[in-house]
């Protein structure tokens, strides 16, 4: 499918964004589009901005954190010695009370 059948192309404009990295990227936008605050850099992921000065830091990432780490943050350490000894007092009892 050449232009013939598509029509023409709106004019474009090259917006020069720049990540925390020191990466430019210059997408083309139409000339009426929005032009975004942000664009995500093709080469590292992070987000870029207009600035070249100032481009935008990188997201913070929470490590991952396993099930007991939540658990930590619910519960204090009485907390939990007080639910591990109702559920072996259970346990005691399902098995004859040894």
């Amino acid at each position: 499918m050449g232009e013939a059948e598509r029509g023409e192309s709106a004019p474009r404009v090259h917006i020069p964004f720049f990540c925390a990295n020191g990466h430019i990227t210059r997408p083309s936008f139409a000339m009426e589009a929005a032009i975004p605050d942000h664009w995500d850099c093709p080469r590292c992921g992070l987000p870029a901005g207009q600035n070249s000065e100032a481009p935008p830091a990188a997201p913070r990432t929470e490590p991952y954190k396993t099930h007991l780490a939540y658990v930590r943050e619910r519960r204090s350490d009485a907390d939990g010695e007080a639910i591990l000894e109702e559920a072996l007092a259970k346990l005691r009892e399902r098995r004859g009370g040894a």
